[in-house]
């Protein structure tokens, strides 16, 4: 939080599930790109490298700490398998998230 004990910013989304074949499967939730230019000015702000945002997530009950992951110029919400089984949820389902970007400590 800053000086006044405030977020940095605060967004309220609905985005799908979508799933990363890779080595190991990985689920995310894309930021909409309507948020992407404010987000890249906070990046510079609070990320510890790589461009990635560290942030505080919620999604129904489910509150959580992840970082952002820049991907063809916008961001992506990893989704750790145990958030999306306290959930309930999985790739295609369609979720709303709320997001917090704190400033760094």
């Amino acid at each position: 939080m800053d000086a006044d004990g405030e977020p940095l910013a605060q967004f309220s989304f609905e985005a799908q599930i979508i799933e990363w074949r890779g080595p190991s499967p990985f689920f995310y939730a894309p930021i909409p790109a309507q948020f992407t230019d404010e987000l890249r000015r906070l990046v510079k702000v609070v990320s510890y490298g790589w461009g990635v945002a560290p942030v505080e997530a919620q999604i129904g009950d489910v509150a959580f700490k992840t970082s952002l992951f820049p991907k063809d110029g916008g961001y992506l919400l990893p989704l750790k398998d145990a958030v999306r089984r306290q959930a309930n949820i999985t790739a295609g389902d369609l979720i709303v998230v709320e997001l917090t970007v704190q400033p760094p400590s």
